[in-house]
């Protein structure tokens, strides 16, 4: 499973997800972020390549929406409603996201 997570800068939550999850037996992780100055900027690239889009807050999912429109069409897209407010890799960030996004990816 090909797993895109989202969020505004790409510089704490979803590389915190990308790295917590990679290790995951059958999926495939990458991240990006929506705002202009994001660590890496969400691009046709990667909503093409997720089969499954995890975006932080309900914010993430009305840009994907209103930038990429018809290519979001068959994708999952599902909030995990994490805001920010965690430095990466902080363990409560780290149980958050196991607990929301983990019970979506198992197999």
């Amino acid at each position: 499973m090909r797993v895109l997570f989202i969020c505004s800068r790409n510089r704490l939550r979803s590389p915190t997800a990308e790295s917590v999850f990679a290790s995951w037996p059958g999926i495939e992780t990458t991240s990006a972020g929506t705002a202009p100055d994001a660590q890496e900027q969400v691009s046709s690239e990667h909503i093409s390549w997720a089969e499954v889009i995890l975006v932080m807050e309900r914010t993430h999912k009305a840009r994907l929406s209103k930038q990429f429109g018809g290519a979001l069409k068959g994708k999952k897209i599902v909030c995990l409603d994490i805001p920010d407010k965690y430095a990466f890799m902080q363990p409560e960030l780290v149980a958050l996201l196991e607990l929301r996004a983990g019970r979506l990816l198992k197999p």
